[in-house]
Parts: C-alpha cells; structure tokens; sequence
C-alpha cells in the first residue's frame, strides 16, 4: 500500500489497516484521525504534522519515523518502536505510551519524560 492508496481508502470511510506496510511514505499533514494502524511498518515515514487523534499505533514500526508537530493525542502507541524517531512538538495528551521503546537517538520535545509514561530504552 502507498500513501495514495491509504488516503483514498481512508476518506472512503475505511479505518482498519492493520500490518500495513506504509515504510518510507510521505504522510506530512495527513488527516488520520481514528485509523487502525496495528503492527504496521511506518518505519521511515514522514509524518510532520499529521493528524492521528485517537489512532491505534500499537506494535507499529516507526523507528526513524518524522512525527515533528504530529497530533498523536489519546492515540494507542502501546509497545510501538520509537527508536530513532522524531517527536519535537509533537502532541501526546493522553496517548498510551507503555512499552513503546525508545532509544538514544529518538528526539522528544523539550521537558518530554519517556520514563513517567512507562516507555522502554533499549
């Protein structure tokens, strides 16, 4: 699946994408909210500015994934693959962070505190 295929599909009124292989697409800005991204691989993906309110992320891939301003608010991140991730400005209100693992080089915003939101460095 590419991004086309994904917006299209979504705007249609589908949600569930679990497993999706959507590794390296551009996403910048896209409105998501709601989607089922379960397992998927978003590894390498720009994600600036997207708006995935209340998306479930759980086990997804999104090691070097861009998230820079992302709207993540009240989204299920549960055990998904931070590592090398770019979070700065990103919103997290409420989102479900446990076991997602991170690394050295994941960057969060400033005041950010992975371990408060039972995150895993690996």
């Amino acid at each position: 699946m590419d991004a086309d295929e994904l917006k299209r599909r979504y705007v249609a009124g589908e949600r569930d994408f679990p497993v999706a292989n959507l590794s390296k697409t551009k996403l910048i800005g896209v409105h998501l909210a709601g989607v089922n991204l379960f397992a998927a691989d978003l590894s390498g993906a720009n994600l600036a500015k997207a708006k995935l309110w209340g998306a479930n992320l759980g086990g997804a891939n999104l090691a070097r994934a861009n998230l820079t301003r992302a709207n993540l608010s009240g989204a299920n991140l549960h055990e998904a693959n931070l590592r090398g991730a770019k979070l700065n400005f990103t919103k997290l209100y409420g989102a479900n962070l446990s076991g997602a693992c991170y690394d050295d080089s994941t960057r969060f915003s400033r005041g950010f505190d992975p371990i408060s939101k039972n995150m895993r460095k690996l």
